[in-house]
């Protein structure tokens, strides 16, 4: 979802997640107990970093490493804006914003090294079968 940069980052949360489950991860910037209450009830869990002043919160290790790993996902973000150039300001329609950004993201698919999380499945697997062990 593309927002105004005065627009804060929770507001549009509800409505990007609504047919969304399972875990949601990200930065300090969306920590808030009613973001969190009200995902909870859409059976979405958010997983955020902590800030200095919070007690420190036992997570699964898989959880705590991919919350580490999300700086990825900034990476890509910012070969999409820089490489791919999708980041313009000055586009004179709605028809030719859309343009751009499609076709950012379809030159991004062609690039040879893109990053990745190098996770294999025996790695979930093993963190799935670890967990339902514990419980």
């Amino acid at each position: 979802m593309i927002t105004p940069a005065n627009v804060d980052d929770r507001k549009p949360v509800p409505e990007m997640t609504k047919n969304l489950f399972g875990k949601l991860f990200g930065d300090r910037g969306y920590i808030s107990h009613q973001l969190f209450e009200l995902l909870f009830q859409q059976n979405l869990q958010l997983i955020t970093t902590i800030k200095k002043n919070m007690k420190n919160l036992l997570i699964p290790l898989l959880d705590k490493i991919l919350l580490i790993k999300r700086s990825l996902i900034e990476t890509v973000n910012d070969q999409l804006k820089n490489i791919s150039q999708i980041q313009h300001t000055r586009h004179r329609s709605v028809g030719n914003f859309m343009v751009n950004v499609m076709a950012g993201l379809i030159a991004y698919t062609y690039q040879d090294k893109k990053p990745s999380l190098n996770l294999t499945t025996e790695d979930l697997n093993s963190h799935f079968s670890c967990k339902f062990l514990s419980s």
